[in-house]
């Protein structure tokens, strides 16, 4: 009988114990919490979410093909020898700039000019024979004509005579021949440009007209060309805008802190590259800055005019949702709401809005992150840009 009272004390005592640890369980964090939770959420309210922002203005906006140029000299000429000799001068040094007609390489010239003196004394000795056979020529008229030599005799001197004539002729030839000669020992710029590495140094044996040995290869680099390719969708556009005008190419180094080189619309080949779908066309450009050289890479703008009173803003305003792209704008109370919006064209990094925001409009360019419609902003100029690849994807994917 005691035992059974004892349990029954003890099951009792146990209960109550279980239930009051389930109460303070129940009761003491959420009374703990309570206070914290209400001050983060008064404070978020109060808080404003700093942004950085622009407004949508109405401007004409360049309508533009991109593309990779490879910039090309607009001349190209390798400087061969056209006589054999010693290379005994070189007049110039390396990345030179040379005007056309400057020296370049004088190539020994004494084996030449013992030539052309030979030449001229062979000239000489065929001269006087000649002279002496127009004397014998009309001596022996009179005398054929009186009976005293055979016309025979006479047929033989006035051939004779043609002869030396033809070899006074052969003769100056010769000579105009060796003078020639002797003036390719003396190797002159063709072409104003910029020389390159000088290939054979002085001193070398030189082989005339030798197709694998260039003395050096001098490009011309003002004006100069650039090449690129569009696709040939964009063909039609272009030619329908080079009617009556001069299209503007504008090219653009990487890494450039000026702005872009600017030149004209000079070449568009004669067909498209069926492998690729593209034509080729080439920019010309004055350089006279020679921020541009041969083999170099660049950017590529070429204008085919604009399109006017367009509504813009910042690229980086543009955001991309689930089905949609959509812009926060500031409204007058500093709060912002979320507006869909359709997008045209973008360069520059500005991009045009078709529909959906109007000029004028307060839109936020960074710090959407923390936005949602409906939050207040207070617009801050040191902001921080923010880290969001899938949105800066989406920029580049639109531009």
């Amino acid at each position: 009988m005691f035992s059974m009272d004892f349990r029954k004390i003890a099951m009792w005592l146990l209960s109550g114990f279980v239930l009051t640890i389930a109460a303070c369980s129940s009761q003491v964090p959420e009374a703990s919490n309570a206070k914290p939770a209400q001050r983060n959420q008064t404070n978020a309210v109060k808080r404003p979410v700093p942004v950085l922002a622009a407004r949508a203005i109405q401007k004409d906006f360049p309508l533009e093909i991109r593309a990779i140029g490879n910039v090309e000299s607009y001349a190209t000429v390798a400087i061969k020898a056209r006589v054999t000799g010693e290379l005994q001068k070189i007049h110039f040094k390396e990345g030179q700039e040379v005007a056309k007609g400057d020296l370049l390489f004088t190539i020994d010239p004494r084996p030449l000019e013992a030539a052309l003196r030979e030449a001229i004394a062979r000239l000489e000795k065929d001269k006087a024979l000649a002279e002496k056979a127009e004397a014998d020529n009309l001596r022996y008229e009179s005398l054929v004509q009186g009976g005293f030599i055979s016309r025979e005799q006479f047929d033989q001197i006035r051939s004779n005579l043609s002869s030396l004539k033809a070899s006074v002729q052969a003769d100056e030839a010769v000579i105009e021949n060796a003078r020639l000669q002797l003036g390719y020992s003396f190797i002159y710029s063709p072409i104003s440009g910029r020389t390159g590495t000088i290939l054979i140094n002085q001193g070398n044996m030189i082989k005339a007209n030798d197709d694998n040995k260039s003395l050096v290869v001098i490009e011309q680099i003002h004006p100069i060309y650039v090449s690129f390719s569009v696709p040939e969708a964009n063909l039609s556009q272009i030619m329908e805008c080079m009617k009556g005008q001069e299209l503007v190419v504008n090219a653009m180094t990487d890494g450039s802190m000026s702005g872009p080189e600017k030149g004209r619309l000079s070449f568009v080949d004669n067909s498209v590259d069926s492998k690729t779908g593209t034509i080729r066309l080439k920019g010309t450009f004055d350089n006279t800055s020679k921020r541009l050289w041969p083999g170099q890479f660049v950017n590529i703008a070429l204008a085919l005019g604009s399109l006017k009173n367009v509504v813009t803003v910042p690229s980086q305003a543009v955001q991309t949702g689930e089905s949609s792209l959509f812009v926060f704008v500031i409204t007058p109370e500093n709060t912002v709401q979320l507006k869909t919006v359709k997008t045209g064209k973008s360069y520059g990094g500005e991009t045009i809005i078709e529909s959906g925001l109007s000029a004028g409009e307060q839109v936020v360019t960074d710090g959407h992150l923390r936005l949602t419609p409906g939050a207040t902003v207070e617009i801050s100029s040191d902001l921080k840009p923010e880290n969001n690849p899938s949105q800066a994807d989406g920029k580049e994917a639109r531009s």
